[in-house]
């Protein structure tokens, strides 16, 4: 695996990769890789001749009083973990490499950023979109693979993958959870061991949505469940609702019947310090949720 640090050498190696006909695949990333971001890597592997995986702390997605400075990073192991993979190439810039002095564009979508995270982290999804669009255009990939975990990232790429003609398909993974079904993410690494298992009242409180939609289906009020997914998860210690909506999983718009479509999205706070996000389908027709690993 080679580690890259620099746009030009980046564009160089793919460049060649190309004339050669190969299919390359490509991870973003912000780093502190775990067994999720590593089954996305392995996804890439399976579609794509080589995989280009992106570790990069985008500052511009951060907002005031978010954990830029505090966001996990360790180069060394993640790109231990990134070789054992079979990851092709790992890169790494800096922060003024990918926004040099004088940088000022800015790629931004009307509605699919409206709700859910967009709502409360206003100028994230401008600050997701605008990386990304810069590491596709630097990468030139064939394919790229993001996680659904983050769902209305994924659906803000596809977007703008089609708005803007980028010439490449994404694919989405499902969600990858630890043994007790908290979906894996780098920022679990801020909770003690305490506030882990209070965390768990986002899976839960999933579970318990779709037990609901499967004995009541569609007749099941779509604002008398979300009532009930807030009381659960505001009775757990240490944890208050940031948003608890369901929605249409193309639009991302609020769902006014639950259909097979729909969403359930939520966002907990955790002792006021970590973010947690995690979704899941209700379809009438399925029971558990059926990620946990």
């Amino acid at each position: 695996m080679r580690l890259v640090q620099k746009n030009d050498e980046l564009t160089h190696i793919v460049a060649a990769w190309r004339a050669e006909g190969k299919i390359i695949g490509l991870v973003p990333t912000m780093g502190w890789f775990h067994q999720g971001h590593l089954s996305l890597m392995e996804m890439a592997g399976s579609k794509a001749d080589k995989v280009v995986v992106s570790l990069f702390i985008n500052p511009i997605q951060f907002g005031q009083g978010e954990d830029l400075s505090t966001y996990p990073y360790d180069l060394g192991r993640d790109m231990r973990l990134a070789e054992k993979t079979g990851v092709d190439l790992l890169f790494a810039p800096a922060v003024a490499d990918i926004y040099p002095a004088g940088f000022q564009t800015c790629v931004s979508l009307k509605k699919l950023t409206q709700g859910l995270c967009g709502a409360s982290r206003s100028g994230h999804f401008d600050g997701v979109a605008t990386v990304v669009a810069k590491l596709f255009n630097l990468v030139q990939p064939h394919l790229a693979i993001f996680g659904e975990k983050d769902y209305q990232q994924l659906a803000v790429i596809r977007q703008m993958v089609k708005d803007l003609n980028f010439n490449l398909e994404i694919f989405g993974h499902p969600i990858v959870r630890e043994s007790d079904g908290l979906a894996m993410s780098s920022r679990n690494s801020y909770l003690n061991k305490e506030e882990r298992q209070h965390a768990l009242c986002l899976y839960t409180s999933l579970q318990y949505a779709k037990e609901q939609v499967k004995k009541a289906g569609s007749k099941l009020p779509v604002a008398t469940l979300t009532e009930e997914v807030r009381r659960i998860i505001n009775a757990t210690p240490t944890c208050a609702v940031d948003y608890v909506e369901i929605v249409d999983k193309e639009t991302l718009l609020p769902s006014e019947y639950i259909e097979k479509n729909s969403l359930m999205a939520l966002a907990v706070k955790i002792n006021n310090r970590v973010r947690l996000i995690d979704n899941a389908l209700l379809d009438p027709q399925e029971g558990a949720l059926p990620d946990k690993k």
